[in-house]
């Protein structure tokens, strides 16, 4: 698995963690005040990246929490079937299938190229807008 680990107060709205095992991009992050006994608390909201939940945690700012190391890469439509289309990689000329997601299925077209993203092992293609 792909990851690093960092702090709960350095999190960034716009950037990736990992919660309940799913990478996932961070909507909204309210850091509150240390109290009298205690420390920062983080309110993070995110949303999957591969299924688009949406997961909300409260935890401390000092706690270590996983970020996921996304790949980027460009492939090569050979052809679609259905809502699967097979690709080839640009660098290493692999061939592998992908789900295409439902607000791309219209841009999608066999010889075009198209990017995807490698996160947590698992490939997901994405729109290069």
């Amino acid at each position: 698995m792909e990851t690093k680990v960092t702090n709960a107060a350095s999190l960034k709205v716009g950037g990736f963690v990992i919660f309940d095992g799913k990478a996932c991009k961070i909507t909204s992050i309210d850091i509150s005040k240390t109290g009298k006994h205690g420390h920062a608390k983080a309110r993070v909201t995110a949303v999957g990246l591969t299924d688009g939940s949406k997961i909300i945690k409260i935890l401390p700012g000092h706690d270590k929490i996983d970020v996921p190391i996304i790949e980027k890469e460009m492939a090569q439509v050979l052809s679609i079937t259905g809502s699967k289309a097979n690709v080839m990689d640009m660098k290493t000329y692999e061939t592998f299938d992908l789900e295409i997601p439902e607000d791309m299925k219209n841009d999608v077209k066999e010889g075009e190229q198209i990017s995807y993203w490698i996160i947590i092992g698992q490939r997901v293609m994405r729109s290069n807008k």
